[in-house]
This record gives structure tokens, C-alpha cells and sequence, in this order.
């Protein structure tokens, strides 16, 4: 029998955790926060905006152009989240946060209150200034009622621009590419590189059109970003650069509505289309925690505990997260450094930080011990940011580029081993090969013989065993032409550094090593798909599907031996 009077004992009762967001990043919370609403310790609601579960949007410009299905999208199992008991709302929008009464607005006017708040609303496309195309100003604006103009607001874009950020933007590449249309692509950053080469593989007629010298020009300095340049042109696509846009030309449908015809640049350039696709990099959603009165910056700021900055109650994790130290009592208010990663794999892993922090805080809750101690202070936050020297892959067929690190050294500066300042520093070397007709390129950077930076283009090996270098921090061969054999014919694959080592990492956006992904591999899991199912291993960028195929080469699954 019970003890007298344990029968009326109250158990726990559930923290109310309400998730704004319901992308890739919120989608990994939610998964990993599962045991603990299992179990009766938490209640979780998500509200989205989007009215499709959550999808990888980071491979989005694969689905438009048609090199990925929209099931390859899928990050997420939203039935299961469901079955367990969490409350997901799509379509849905928040207008407004109350810190007073700990409730959120919904767009339909009702309120959910919460214990805990955690956002992941994510960042919407820049909107470049062009005469023409409206623009809003984000920080007045007030998040709107219609879920479906969370990021427009008044200020749809007209027909024929898009800036590839969601499903719908997508069809309409898809449809583009698929009738062989114009496509102008406005940006050469990585993503809209990715786009133009891809699109031109499909069939499109597509140009960029950049204001800078080179494409990529944030990744790679001038040798590279040429080779690439030309590259790009041998793939058919048409490079415009020291071009700034300045306004759209419109020609009328047939149903009298205005549809993107030319795009004008300031030297009277015209360039046609039927498509203007925007990839201008993007702006974290901080409009409800400015609202909020909780700090913002190019982020919503929160310390190493991604805890905000101004209530300790309010979380927020994937790109609209600015990641910083607060500033000590009676410091000045100086602006914090950094800002949103802006990738996939650093908000994955405050994603299962955060879960984890919550699971181990309310299970010793539950149990009635004491309060786990937190582990992720403030000054744990550097392994939640993006690396400042973090590897670039540009994902295209055909064009192989990789680079890392700071490449601004040139192979004949003067003093190598001062800075500007005058203070001394070690010794700078940098060592380059190009080969342009062929598209081949590469420099190296070092600091006492130190891997520090380097670009790639076109040399895929190369540009693995640099990558393997750089990410150990490893020193470089005394002759570094040595390692320009790795793309020639008499290669052995696996001689030079060990890129095979178990602890290797494959999966940049996952973390998953060499080990974890042959061990799976043993487990019966023959596919790169299975890989992922399996690991979470190219199921982010995509970018190291090749890698795990080359892996399950080499080592290949067991047959299993035949029934006697």
C-alpha cells in the first residue's frame, strides 16, 4: 500500500516552453527536447510562419534547380513530434511578446503563455535598394498578422524577383530552369554562384551581375576568384562584374500586372531576363525581440549560455542569434563583435546545446535533486559560433572550389612578418600555382610553416588535403608543391596525410567523423542516404556526400554470408 498521504503528493508540473521558429535549427530542438515532454516534465508549442513543416532550407537552390527532390529536403519527422505531445501551429505568426505576463501574441489574436521562450525566426533575404522594387524598413517594422507576409509585410516583391528563400521561391526557379528561361542572379557570393552554375547545367541562360572585381570575393582573393570566373564562363554562365544595379525594367502581363523584363546598372548597362533572382546575403528577424525591449544587435544578443542578455527566461539559437559576452556592470556601450553564423551546422549545435541544458535542468527538477550546473556559462561561447576562419565549399558540378582562413597575404609583400601597426609577428609564407586554361588554382598561406589560409579552384584532392591540414592545424611540407600531386595522374589516394583517420571529421555541419560514419557503414547502412539517416552526415550543406561515398568505397558493407 502507499504511504499515507503520498497519494495527494503533487508531481512536477510541466514547464510551458514555447519555440518561435519552426526552420531547420527549431526543427533539431524539438527533436532533441522529445525525452523531456515524453516524460511529463516540459509541454512544448511551436509556432511557424511558413505553412510546410520544416525543410532544409540551406538546399534549396538543389531543389529549384532540380538536383534534389523535395523529399531530400525533409529534416524533420513533424507526425512523431506530434505523437509525443508537442503543439505545432504552422501558418502561424507571433505579432508580440510580453515579458510582463510571459505570453506571446498569435497573428489570430490568441495568446500562449510560456515559462521558458526560445526563438528561432531565423533571417529573411537583404532586399538591395533598386528603383523599382519596394523595400521595407526592417527595424519599423511591426511582424504582421498574415503569417504569409512575415518578411514583405507591404512590400511584396514584383513578379519575376525572387531571393530564393522558401519553397515558393523555389517553384519558381524550378520552372525557369525547366523552361530554359533568362536568369539574371544578382550577387556572386556563394550562394549565388551555387545558383548560376546549377541553373546552367539545367538548361537556363543565366548572367551574374556583381559590383565587385571577382566573385566570391569575401572567400577568395584575386587569382582564385579570376580562375573561378572563367570557370563559371566555360560552364556557360555569364559573368557581369564592376556592375552596381540601380533600378528594374517592367513589361506587362497578360493579365495587365507589372513582371521583371531588365535589370539597369549605373554605367547603362540592360540586362534582360525573365527571372531576377536577389542573393545579397541576409538580415536576422530581431523585429520581435526589439519590440520586446530585449537587446539586439545584427542579432538578438544572448550570452554563452544563449540565454538573452536582458531576461534570463528568453533563448535564442540559429540565425537570428548574435552569440556574445554582455558587457560587465558600468562598461561602455560598446557595439559586440561577431554576429549570426549565418550556417547551418553552428545553429545545429545550439540547437542540441540549449536542448541539452534544458533536459538536464528540468531532470533534476523532476527528480527533486539539485539543479544540474550549467555548464555552457558565458565564457563557453566561442564552440557555439562559427569558426572566424570556417572552410567555404562552393557546391557545383564541374567547379570544385575550397577555401579557409585569411588569404590576403601576397606571396611578395615587403615585411611578411610585421603587421600595419609595426608590431612584430612569425614569419608569413605564401605559395602559389596557377594553371588558368585548365581552371586550376591554389594558394597557401603559413605562419612557421602552419597552415593559416588557402584558396582552391578547381584541384578537388588538393583542396581535401588542404581542408584535412588546415582543420588539425597541421604543418605544411617543406616543398608544398608536393602536395599539388594529389590531382595529378600518379596519385595513390590515401598516401598523404591520413584523411581516413576515424577521428577525421567528414560532416562539418553535424560533426560526424570518419569513425562514425564507417561504424554505421558496418551496421548495414550501404547508401549515403542510409549515412544520413543513420548519422545526420550530409544531411546539412550537402557538401561532404562525395567524401562518404568515397568512404563507403573504401570501405565497403559486409555481404553477409549466405544461408546454409
Amino acid at each position: 500500500m502507499p504511504e499515507p498521504g503520498s497519494e495527494s503528493r503533487p508531481g512536477p508540473i510541466p514547464e510551458r516552453i514555447v519555440l518561435v521558429g519552426y526552420g531547420p535549427v527549431g526543427a533539431r530542438f524539438v527533436e532533441e527536447l522529445l525525452p523531456v515532454v515524453r516524460a511529463g516534465l516540459a509541454t512544448l508549442t511551436v509556432v511557424g510562419a511558413e505553412t510546410a513543416d520544416a525543410y532544409n532550407r540551406v538546399l534549396i537552390a538543389d531543389y529549384a534547380v532540380g538536383h534534389a527532390g523535395r523529399e531530400a529536403l525533409e529534416v524533420t519527422d513533424t507526425a512523431a513530434a506530434r505523437a509525443t505531445g508537442v503543439s505545432i501551429l504552422t501558418g502561424t505568426s507571433v505579432t508580440a511578446i510580453s515579458r510582463t505576463r510571459s505570453t506571446v501574441t498569435l497573428g489570430t489574436g490568441a495568446e500562449l503563455a510560456w515559462d521558458r521562450l526560445v526563438l528561432a525566426t531565423g533571417a529573411r533575404a537583404n532586399v538591395p535598394t533598386l528603383a523599382g522594387v519596394a523595400r521595407v524598413r526592417r527595424n519599423l517594422m511591426m511582424p504582421p498578422q498574415d503569417a504569409a507576409t512575415l518578411d514583405s509585410n507591404e512590400a511584396t516583391l514584383p513578379r519575376g524577383v525572387v531571393a530564393l528563400r522558401d519553397l515558393d521561391d523555389a517553384r519558381t526557379v524550378r520552372g525557369a530552369v525547366r523552361a530554359g528561361g533568362r536568369i539574371v542572379v544578382l550577387g556572386a557570393g556563394v550562394l549565388g554562384m551555387e545558383l548560376a552554375l546549377a541553373a546552367a547545367r539545367g538548361g537556363a541562360e543565366v548572367c551574374v551581375v556583381h559590383h565587385g572585381e571577382i566573385p566570391m570575393n569575401r572567400n577568395l582573393d584575386r587569382g582564385g576568384g579570376t580562375v573561378l570566373a572563367r570557370a563559371a564562363r566555360a560552364a556557360g554562365v555569364t559573368m557581369v562584374n564592376h556592375s552596381r544595379a540601380e533600378s528594374v525594367l517592367f513589361r506587362l502581363d497578360d493579365d495587365a500586372v507589372q513582371r521583371f523584363d531588365a535589370l539597369i546598372c549605373a554605367d547603362g548597362k540592360q540586362i534582360g531576363g525573365d527571372l531576377l533572382v536577389l542573393s545579397c546575403g541576409t538580415g536576422a528577424r530581431t523585429e520581435l525581440a526589439h519590440l520586446a525591449g530585449l537587446p539586439v544587435s545584427t542579432g538578438i544578443l544572448v550570452d554563452g549560455s544563449l540565454r538573452s542578455w536582458a531576461d534570463p527566461r528568453i533563448h535564442a539559437i540559429g540565425d537570428c542569434a548574435h552569440v556574445a559576452a554582455p558587457p560587465a556592470p558600468g562598461a561602455g556601450a560598446a557595439r559586440p563583435t561577431g554576429g549570426p553564423t549565418g550556417l547551418i551546422g553552428p545553429g545545429w549545435r545550439q540547437a542540441d546545446r540549449l536542448a541539452a541544458d534544458f533536459t538536464a535542468r528540468l531532470t533534476a527538477a523532476g527528480s527533486g535533486g539539485a539543479p544540474a550546473p550549467n555548464e555552457f556559462a558565458a565564457g563557453r561561447a566561442g564552440d557555439l559560433l562559427a569558426p572566424a576562419t570556417a572552410v567555404v565549399m562552393l557546391k557545383a558540378e564541374g567547379v570544385d572550389v575550397v577555401a579557409a582562413g585569411d588569404t590576403a597575404a601576397d606571396p611578395w609583400d615587403s615585411e611578411p612578418g610585421s603587421h600595419a601597426d609595426g608590431c612584430a609577428t612569425a614569419p608569413v609564407s605564401v605559395s602559389q600555382w596557377a594553371d588558368p586554361e585548365h581552371g586550376r588554382y591554389v594558394k597557401m598561406v603559413t605562419r612557421s610553416g602552419i597552415l593559416t589560409g588557402f584558396v582552391c579552384v578547381g584541384m578537388p584532392r588538393t583542396g581535401a588535403e588542404l581542408t584535412l591540414l588546415f582543420e588539425r592545424g597541421s604543418e605544411l611540407p617543406a616543398d608544398r608543391s608536393v602536395l599539388l600531386r594529389f590531382d595529378g595522374p600518379d596519385d595513390v589516394p590515401g598516401a598523404g596525410g591520413d584523411a581516413f583517420a576515424r577521428e577525421t571529421t567528414v560532416c562539418w555541419c553535424n560533426g560526424v567523423s570518419v569513425g562514425a560514419i564507417t561504424d554505421a557503414a558496418a551496421a548495414g547502412n550501404a547508401t549515403v542516404t542510409c549515412i544520413g539517416a543513420a548519422t545526420r552526415a550530409g544531411t546539412g550543406c550537402g557538401g561532404c556526400k562525395t567524401r562518404i561515398g568515397e568512404l563507403l568505397d573504401r570501405f565497403p558493407v559486409p555481404t553477409p554470408a549466405p544461408a546454409p
